[in-house]
C-alpha cells in the first residue's frame, strides 16, 4: 500500500471517529452560530468532504475539530452567497463574521450539545420527530440508519427530518437550555426520547436493535456529563445500564425471546449491573425521587439474588403509579402483584385497563400468561393469538408461537 493510500485510510478512520464522537459537538457549535439546522448540517458535510482531500495531502491537523469548524463556517458562507439574494445576505454574513479568521483549538469550541438536545426534543415537535432529529443531529446516525431502526422508508424519514428542521425555523424555537421554571417538564421530554430510543432497540430484536440501545446509552451518558447532579438523569442512566447488562440472555441461539424470569443469569454482565446500581445509589442520595429512579430500582430488584424480588417490585410499582398513572404502568404493576401472589386482583386490573391497550402486544402476552395460571386456557389462547399478531419482532413472535403451541397441547 503506497503512502497516499495509507494516508487516505488514516484520514477516513479519523473522520469516522470524529463523526461518531464529536459530530454532535460540531453541529451544536455551528447551529449556535448559524441559527439554521439544515445549513449547519450541509456545511459540516461539505467540510468533511474537503477534509478527505486536504488531510490526505497535508496530514491531519493538530486540531481537527477546529479545522472542520473553520472550514464549515466558510462553506456556510459560500452557501449563503450562492442561495440567497443580495438583500437577504447581510444578516447572515454578520452571523459568520470572524468565524473563519483562524484555526480554532479544540478546547476553544464551546460544548453546546445540551442546548442542541433540548432543541431537538422541543415539545413543538411530535415525539417521533424528536427521536429522529436527536439521533440524526446529536448522535450522528444517517437518515438510512434511523429509517431502518423504525421500519420506515429512507425517503419518508428524510421528509420527517426536513419538516422538523423547518418547523424549528418557522416557529423560531429558541436554541437554549430551558429556564428554571421549564426545566422539569422539558427534561422529562428529553429523557422520554432517550428511553423510547432504548426500548425501540430492544423491540427491534438483537440483530437490529442493539445498536439503537447503544445510542440511547450514549445519549444518556452525554446528558449526564453535560448536566451533572440531576437525579432523574442519573436514574435514567442507571435504568439503561442495568437493563442493557442482560442483553446476552434476552434471546436463545435461534433468536427466540427469553422472558426475564427464564434467562440464564450467568450471562448477565454483573460488572455493568454493579455500575448501574452505583449510579442509582448516587441518584437516590439526592432525595429528589422521580419515575426513572423508581424504574431503575425495579430493574435492580430483578438482579439481586437468584430470583426477582417481586414483593419489593410490586411496592415500587405502587410508587411509580403516582408519578405515571398510565395503562402501561398499571399493566406492569398488575403483573408484579400477580408474581407476588395476587393473581385474581391482577386479572381484575387487566380487565379494567384492557380498553386502553388494545394495540399493545405486551398487554395480551401478559394477560395470556395470567389466564394460563388461572386455568382459563380458551381465553389464554385467544390472548396469545392476538399478541402473536401484534409481535414487533421475529424474536418475540417465536416465543409467543412456542407458548401458544404448548397451550394447544393441553387441549
Amino acid at each position: 500500500m503506497g503512502p497516499s493510500a495509507s494516508a487516505a485510510v488514516a484520514v477516513t478512520q479519523a473522520l469516522n471517529r470524529l463523526a461518531r464522537e464529536d459530530r454532535g459537538r460540531l453541529m451544536a457549535a455551528l447551529i449556535a452560530r448559524l441559527r439554521d439546522f439544515q445549513l449547519a448540517e450541509d456545511a459540516l458535510q461539505d467540510a468533511m468532504e474537503s477534509a478527505v482531500s486536504h488531510w490526505s495531502r497535508s496530514g491531519i491537523p493538530s486540531s481537527p475539530l477546529g479545522w472542520l469548524l473553520r472550514v464549515a463556517y466558510r462553506k456556510a458562507l459560500d452557501r449563503i452567497r450562492s442561495h440567497r439574494t443580495a438583500d437577504r445576505i447581510g444578516d447572515s454574513l454578520l452571523v459568520l463574521a470572524g468565524g473563519e479568521a483562524h484555526e480554532v483549538e479544540t478546547d476553544e469550541i464551546p460544548d453546546e450539545r445540551l442546548r442542541l438536545i433540548f432543541t431537538c426534543c422541543h415539545p413543538a415537535l411530535e415525539q417521533k420527530s424528536q427521536v429522529a432529529l436527536t439521533l440524526r443531529v446529536v448522535a450522528g446516525l444517517s437518515t438510512a440508519q434511523i429509517a431502518r431502526a423504525f421500519l420506515d422508508q429512507e425517503a419518508t424519514m428524510g421528509q420527517r427530518l426536513s419538516r422538523a428542521k423547518a418547523k424549528i425555523a418557522a416557529a423560531r424555537i429558541r436554541y437554549a437550555v430551558p429556564e428554571p421554571a421549564e426545566w422539569p417538564e422539558r427534561l422529562a421530554a428529553v429523557l422520554a426520547v432517550i428511553y423510547l430510543v432504548f426500548n425501540a432497540g430492544y423491540s427491534a430484536g438483537p440483530q437490529r436493535g442493539n445498536g439503537l440501545a447503544q445510542e440511547a446509552l450514549y445519549l444518556c451518558a452525554l446528558l449526564d456529563r453535560l448536566r451533572p447532579g440531576e437525579a432523574e438523569i442519573e436514574g435514567c442512566l442507571a435504568l439503561l445500564v442495568i437493563s442493557h447488562a442482560r442483553r446476552a440472555a434476552r434471546t436463545d441461539a435461534g433468536g427466540q425471546t427469553i422472558p426475564l424470569g427464564q434467562q440464564q443469569r450467568g450471562l448477565w454482565k454483573t460488572e455493568e449491573i454493579a455500575a448501574g446500581a452505583a449510579v442509582l445509589e448516587r441518584a437516590l442520595a439526592r432525595h429528589a425521587l422521580g419515575p426513572y429512579q423508581l424504574k431503575a430500582a425495579i430493574a435492580a430488584c430483578h438482579c439481586e439474588g437468584e430470583h426477582s424480588d417481586w414483593a419489593q417490585i410490586a411496592l415500587l410499582y405502587d410508587r411509580l403509579l403516582a408519578f405515571e398513572p398510565t395503562p402501561v404502568v398499571r399493566l406492569n404493576r398488575a403483573v408484579a402483584h400477580a408474581e407476588a401472589g395476587a393473581l385474581d386482583a391482577a386479572l381484575a386490573e387487566l380487565e379494567d385497563i384492557a380498553p386502553g391497550l388494545q394495540g399493545y402486544q405486551p398487554f395480551f402476552a401478559a394477560q395470556a400468561e395470567l389466564l394460563v395460571r388461572k386455568g382459563l386456557h380458551a381465553r389464554a389462547r385467544t390472548a396469545y393469538e392476538t399478541a402473536l399478531a401484534l409481535a414487533p419482532s421475529e424474536a418475540d413472535a417465536a416465543w409467543l408461537a412456542l407458548r401458544l403451541g404448548r397451550l394447544a397441547d393441553k387441549g
